[in-house]
């Protein structure tokens, strides 16, 4: 069952109409989570960049490896030259504050709380503006398409007479509220059984593509070449259908999955060190113990022979 993402009233003039919003689409992409080869979800830690840089070992009095020594001579100098990387360090959420990088590479942050303190307030009420026809309106304005649906069976009456107005009417609402914490501009129209309303991008959201793509006005076309053109997509018209459109490669990944046998999650790590991994270890320790034995009385022997 799909959950309304914002209850109020639509109104214009003096008619307000208690609705709920809900999502008109419902994506359904494949979504993937990142594993290691084992099956352990891999998760993401803030960090922040430090100017401290790594060089050479981790202890600044470490004694270099044979490779680092001859590092040394060969560019002789005393240190071998060696890449440096930024050191991450982890942040903690409350050091976190929110910023803009400017067009000469600054950054200028904002507390949370100023921005709080500027933010506009959960719209109760979406109030239509003007009315304007549908074709006037070019479809990269529109964002993202919600159902408004009557709140209660006492608004069905209303709801549906001004339904139908706006369909003999051939006219859209143009209103604004703000959903979450976003202020939008809106388009309500009348759709088959319902309303829409379509979030909007405003005006200077959207591009102007005559920018992008300079002297089209100045290209002239061939009569013949037009008429061509317009019987082809008169042969190829049909009427619209959606489920003639299906996505072939959302399709593909989940008979992928389908065949795959699922991966077992890991088993946890035992605390204990098991018997035969004691045995093992303890078989270690002796050999060790005895090897050090024998290098310990041939440098005694050594020693006495010098």
């Amino acid at each position: 069952m799909a959950t309304a993402v914002w209850t109020g009233t639509l109104s214009f003039g003096l008619i307000t109409l208690p609705v709920r919003l809900y999502p008109a689409t419902q994506p359904k992409d494949v979504r993937f989570h990142l594993y290691d080869r084992e099956g352990r979800r891999i998760r993401y830690q803030r960090v922040v960049e430090t100017d401290e840089t790594s060089r050479g070992s981790d202890r600044p009095d470490a004694p270099r490896t044979e490779r680092e020594e001859e590092e040394a001579a060969f560019v002789g100098e005393g240190e071998p030259e060696r890449p440096t990387a930024p050191v991450e360090a982890p942040v903690a959420w409350e050091d976190v504050v929110r910023g803009v990088e400017t067009d000469e590479g600054d950054v200028v942050t904002v507390p949370q709380e100023e921005i709080e303190r500027i933010r506009p307030e959960r719209s109760r009420s979406i109030d239509i503006e003007d009315f304007v026809e549908l074709a006037q309106i070019d479809p990269v304005f529109f964002d993202k398409s919600y159902y408004a649906v009557p709140a209660s069976p006492e608004a069905t009456k209303p709801y549906v007479l001004f339904h139908h107005a706006m369909r003999e009417a051939q006219r859209i609402g143009i209103g604004r509220f703000v959903l979450r914490t976003k202020p939008h501009l809106v388009a309500i129209r009348p759709m088959d059984k319902v309303l829409a309303v379509e979030t909007m991008f405003f005006g200077d959201e959207v591009r102007d593509p005559a920018a992008l793509a300079p002297g089209l006005d100045g290209v002239e076309v061939d009569e013949r070449e037009l008429d061509l053109a317009v019987t082809l997509i008169d042969m190829l018209k049909t009427e619209w259908d959606p489920a003639a459109y299906a996505d072939t490669y959302r399709d593909e990944l989940l008979r992928l999955l389908a065949e795959r046998t699922p991966s077992k999650k890991p088993a946890a790590e035992p605390n204990a060190t098991s018997g035969s991994a004691v045995e093992e270890l303890m078989a270690a320790l002796r050999e060790s113990v005895e090897v050090a034995k024998r290098d310990r009385s041939k440098r005694s022997r050594k020693k006495a022979a010098g």
